[in-house]
């Protein structure tokens, strides 16, 4: 797609680049991007359309603080992650 992206067992949990530099996307789930956007809405931003109803997630970097963006990293990978890896 011509962007970087993130996976854990080929499933994609997370890009770079896009829409455009500067941004990135997480894939949470409608309640953690709920609660991501309410506490961080300068840096959270749903995605437009069925995938963001979905909880995937834009992150505008310039303003992302890396704490937070680290916790929404752990969750999308949490959650494409097989249970086999995530146990424990």
């Amino acid at each position: 797609m011509g962007h970087p992206d993130f996976r854990v067992r080929n499933k994609i949990f997370a890009t770079l680049g896009y829409p455009g530099d500067g941004w990135a996307m997480v894939k949470l789930n409608p309640e953690q991007q709920h609660e991501f956007v309410k506490t961080n809405p300068d840096t959270f931003i749903p995605v437009k359309g069925g995938w963001g109803r979905q909880g995937s997630t834009s992150v505008v970097l310039k303003a992302a603080k890396k704490t937070v963006v680290r916790k929404a990293l752990a969750m999308a990978w949490r959650k494409a992650a097989p249970k086999s890896l995530t146990a424990g």
